[in-house]
């Protein structure tokens, strides 16, 4: 009964922290002039990654790696394929030219990178850590000096709208917390129940936890879907994934290097979150060329529940 609680206060608090978060986004986005992209690719995506870099730091520091390593290559799966899948069916998201350009490459740039640390020798050492590291900082400033201003992005908004700067650190720190809060009850309750019935670590990580951790950016995205801000949906998820892999894992493994302890990692989910991430593309460009719909957001929640079956069997 105490599990369900937690799960059910987890999302209440999800659910208000995704709103709080995206209205200081926009107002921030407004405010600076930044584009809606970036500023979804930034500070929504780091705010939304905090469960997974918490919940990893933790899991490293307390000898259970292949909940770490888990919690970060389940939540990327569930980000695309769970939560893009959800959020297309709830509506067309026409995608910007920045997609195939630079996030698309990045995010796969970050996946290949974790992939040749890990794989070879099942390990992430602190060296690689703060390379990872090193590469997002690059990543971001790339991103704040040559994507700043898109006038087409900013043109429906009308400079009545703009929150005052109180309001957007109010919303910022409010929904960061609340996200946070929420993420951390959802996954005691959804653990403890995962626990109850024996499920080992490793698929506890790339599931529950996952999924736990992953609501943060349904929330959001939901959220954004429904007040038409989509450049937001698709730019936090894209930037969520490479937070998640560079910043999450980097730093984790800085604090405390990340050994794999099941092979299945290995041999499983780490091709799953490569082969999700690079079919992203095909689906933007073909059938409809840049634009995402509720045939693709199919698809994709599709291959997520087949790679959970797979999983769990």
């Amino acid at each position: 009964m105490q599990d369900i609680v937690f799960i059910v206060l987890g999302l209440v608090l999800l659910i208000f922290g995704g709103d709080w978060l995206l209205k200081a986004a926009v107002g921030l986005s407004l405010r600076l002039n930044i584009s809606k992209v970036v500023i979804g690719m930034t500070v929504v995506s780091f705010a939304t990654s905090a469960p997974e870099l918490i919940v990893s730091i933790n899991a490293a520091l307390d000898g259970f790696p292949d909940l770490a390593l888990g919690n970060v290559v389940g939540s990327n799966i569930a980000n695309l394929g769970l939560v893009l899948g959800v959020t297309v069916l709830l509506g067309v998201i026409d995608v910007k030219k920045t997609f195939y350009k630079t996030d698309w490459p990045v995010m796969m740039i970050a996946s290949m990178l974790f992939f040749m640390f890990i794989y070879f020798d099942g390990e992430i050492q602190r060296y690689e850590g703060i390379l990872m590291v090193t590469f997002l900082i690059t990543f971001l400033i790339y991103l704040l000096r040559f994507q700043k201003v898109d006038t087409e992005e900013l043109e429906d908004e009308g400079t009545n709208n703009l929150l005052p700067t109180y309001k957007v650190i109010l919303f910022l720190i409010s929904g960061g917390v609340a996200l946070w809060g929420g993420s951390e009850l959802l996954i005691k309750g959804a653990v403890g129940m995962a626990t109850y019935y024996e499920v080992s670590e490793r698929i506890i990580a790339v599931t529950v936890v996952s999924i736990g951790t992953s609501i943060p950016e349904l929330a959001a995205s939901i959220i954004a879907i429904m007040k038409k801000e989509k450049a937001i949906s698709l730019g936090n998820l894209i930037g969520s994934n490479i937070f998640n892999l560079l910043a999450v894992l980097g730093i984790t493994s800085i604090i405390h290097p990340i050994k794999v302890i099941d092979e299945g990692l290995l041999s499983n989910d780490i091709f799953w979150m490569l082969g999700i991430s690079f079919l992203v593309l095909p689906l933007v460009l073909l059938p409809k060329k840049m634009k995402l719909s509720k045939l693709e957001g199919l698809f994709l929640l599709g291959m997520y529940i087949v790679f959970v079956y797979f999983t769990i069997t």
